[in-house]
């Protein structure tokens, strides 16, 4: 078979210890030495032939699997006309009907064999594919690696400090809930007690009832005007070919907008009465998107990554940042958003108006790159998922777009924004680097890259990671 598909049989067995690992693993549950248990003699009964079957084939389907997905993956990423690549006849095997076939198969005995499993035998199933899975993503992440790749961007360039300056949106795009509405319940929450104990609301003569009220206008109101606003300077036509000058001036239209809803919510005494240990304890219980949380972890004990990180946020109290941010072993960002002002640890109403439009994000993004105290440009990646990101997300070298909202789609895609998953536009980027040695990293590309998980962006910035244990 090996010469068949133009291979030699090595002279020497060079077995690596990610290999032996599986095979051992695979031979010793297939004997029954399972998590110390080992069947006596020889195994006859049927009980004990069905539950080995069970065991063996559930170290067995995750091989099977991963190979299938693994194979198909590269197969869409190849050149159709690409007909010697080296792996070609490997890869058609692998992603094969007819080995898909097996490895349903595969899946649908052990589902059978399950069914007479007792609750604890089947968390010994659980844990056995969970290893053979573990165990086969090993191996494929010691396999040596000997060209210069695009991921981990984090070791792209070798400068000893700041060779890399990552930017994140926050609400929606960090958190699951948007700051804006966790502050207007703090505030209905404040009023309530208020109430309660007959001391002053916003105002002596509103009640927690009427605040509410209020804020539920507000909210209405924003979103009406927002998607008038949208609506307004978005072209009848999509453009060819990236309108940078097109899209600022659309979006200096976003900005006023953004400006004015502050100015009411300061007008209206909306933000007055929070109590800052109020706003710090939310923070701290805030709802982080899965795996973000994680992601600024690992950044922190990355040692081989140095790294600035900025938050830049349209959020009317950094407080709540830096709360959020504290909370859970996490580093706190440098946070560039808008600020409350308080007497006395209780918010007047009034707000310190430092960040509130797109146009405030890319001037804080364009002073902080120029600002570098590198000698050579950094490298940038913003993370945003908003309309307000945009310019930003064009200006960096990898602009990465958190969940795809359909207004930010749909107003890009006007201007000439190509919406790029993150791992094909990072496969073109490799052959980019195979074939130049060097890359093109040039801001207002056009295209930006679009991801659905935190974990994504883990692995494009740090490298992929062991899977966790069981």
């Amino acid at each position: 078979m090996l010469q068949e598909w133009g291979f030699e049989s090595p002279k020497e067995s060079m077995c690596q210890t990610a290999t032996v690992k599986y095979t051992e693993f695979l031979l010793e549950t297939a004997a029954g030495k399972v998590g110390g248990e080992k069947f006596p003699g020889k195994i006859v009964t049927p009980f004990e032939k069905t539950k080995i079957a069970a065991y063996t084939l559930s170290a067995i389907a995750p091989c099977m699997r991963l190979y299938n997905f693994v194979s198909k993956e590269i197969l869409a990423l190849l050149d159709p006309e690409e007909s010697k690549h080296i792996y070609k006849k490997w890869l058609n095997s692998l992603s094969s009907e007819k080995f898909e076939a097996s490895a349903g198969r595969i899946e649908v005995m052990l589902d059978k064999l399950s069914v007479s499993l007792t609750g604890e035998e089947l968390e010994v199933v659980e844990r056995l594919y969970h290893q053979a899975m573990k165990l086969e993503v090993e191996f494929i992440l010691t396999q040596p690696v000997v060209n210069r790749t695009i991921a981990p961007v984090s070791q792209l360039y070798n400068s000893a400090e700041e060779n890399l300056i990552i930017f994140c949106d926050f609400d929606l795009t960090c958190t699951a809930i948007d700051s804006s509405a966790l502050l207007a319940e703090i505030a209905i929450v404040a009023a309530s007690k208020a109430d309660l104990s007959g001391g002053e609301t916003q105002s002596s003569q509103m009640s927690s009832a009427d605040i509410r009220m209020m804020w539920s206008n507000h909210f209405s109101q924003y979103i009406e005007e927002y998607e008038q606003c949208t609506e307004s300077i978005m072209p009848n036509e999509a453009v060819k070919g990236l309108d940078y000058e097109g899209l600022s001036k659309a979006v200096e239209q976003i900005s006023n907008f953004e400006k004015r809803a502050n100015s009411r919510v300061i007008d209206s005494n909306l933000l007055r009465g929070l109590n800052l240990t109020d706003i710090i304890r939310a923070g701290e219980h805030l709802t982080f998107q899965d795996g973000c949380k994680q992601f600024f972890k690992d950044l922190m004990k990355s040692e081989t990554c140095a790294t600035d990180f900025h938050v830049l946020s349209y959020c009317w109290c950094d407080d709540l940042i830096k709360s959020a941010f504290s909370s859970g072993d996490l580093c706190v960002p440098n946070v560039h958003s808008n600020c409350l002002v308080y007497e006395e640890s209780i918010s007047t109403g009034n707000m310190i108006q430092k960040l509130e439009s797109p146009m405030d994000k890319l001037g804080v993004f364009n002073d902080i790159t120029k600002g570098s105290t590198n000698d050579s440009k950094p490298l940038t990646v913003y993370i945003g998922g908003s309309v307000g990101d945009l310019l930003s997300l064009l200006k960096a070298d990898f602009g990465i777009v958190f969940g795809l909202s359909d207004s930010l789609t749909k107003l890009g895609s006007r201007f000439g924004i190509s919406f790029v998953p993150l791992f094909s536009g990072l496969v073109n980027k490799q052959r980019e680097l195979d074939v130049s040695g060097c890359l093109n990293l040039i801001g207002s590309s056009g295209v930006l890259y679009t991801v659905s998980s935190w974990d994504e962006i883990n692995t494009f910035i740090l490298g992929a990671k062991q899977v966790p244990p069981y």
